[in-house]
């Protein structure tokens, strides 16, 4: 597991807009998986601006969100649908048969969880999977105490993250109970991870995840198992890690590594 702290919020963005692009300029057709909410945002503004200003493109690029409200229509305004057409996919040059997004409304979830599984097999497994993180530590929508051999499924979200989801809708008691989520296991079989958070209110959940042991009650300390993750944080974020000097030593004495 490989630490980067940064000093803001748009240096970590632009960090993890950079690995995006090394993949993409490795292997044109990648294979991305996307996470919504506000963490992320700053991450897909920079590779709107990389699509437009760089060329970075997207034109063989296959994409699979994490995760989707039960419930909810495409066209809702807190569907995460809508949270990726407006905040990426409209900006780039991504054919729309190329992403792939939880449905909240389809008639029968088992079936659909199970072909969105195959899907991400069929298309030669996820090449880098973006995440955030909760507040209580879980990464997608698997709550604490979910399965760290999990599959897509739906899941009764916690009351920890409906209140901390409530500041995107009118009140608490609009936001959806359910949701249909990648599993643990689907995630950990990405070839390579990257998390970011920011802000001091996930520095516990941060520091459990990358410190503490490996458990379901926080399941994004999960990755630890992981061959290739980088968590990608802001001071905030990291400001509850134990061995804080010690990442940042490794952080810098890198470029000289054999």
């Amino acid at each position: 597991m490989e630490i980067i702290v940064k000093d803001s919020v748009e240096e970590m963005s632009k960090a993890a807009a950079r690995m995006v692009a090394r993949t993409l300029n490795a292997k044109p057709n990648a294979v991305l998986g996307l996470a919504t909410g506000s963490t992320p945002l700053g991450l897909y503004k920079e590779l709107v601006r990389m699509h437009n200003d760089e060329g970075l493109d997207f034109s063989q690029v296959t994409t699979f969100n994490l995760d989707e409200y039960v419930g909810l229509t495409q066209k809702h305004t807190q569907s995460y649908h809508y949270f990726m057409h407006e905040n990426l996919f409209k900006h780039i040059n991504i054919p729309p048969q190329n992403v792939y997004i939880p449905s909240g409304t389809t008639d029968n979830y088992e079936s659909f969880c199970k072909w969105y599984e195959q899907r991400i097999v069929e298309c030669g497994g996820i090449d880098l999977q973006i995440l955030g993180i909760g507040s209580d530590g879980h990464i997608a929508f698997n709550e604490p105490s979910s399965s760290l051999g999990s599959r897509t499924r739906i899941k009764t979200l916690a009351k920890q993250t409906i209140d901390d989801n409530a500041r995107f809708f009118d009140s608490a008691e609009e936001v959806p109970i359910y949701a249909i989520t990648m599993g643990v296991g689907t995630i950990l079989e990405a070839h390579k991870i990257i998390l970011l958070a920011n802000g001091k209110n996930k520095a516990d959940a941060v520091a459990q995840s990358v410190e503490g042991p490996v458990t379901s009650l926080i399941t994004a300390s999960a990755l630890q198992l992981h061959r290739d993750t980088m968590f990608i944080l802001d001071r905030g974020a990291a400001s509850g890690l134990k061995m804080l000097d010690y990442y940042q030593w490794i952080q810098d004495k890198m470029p000289d590594a054999p």
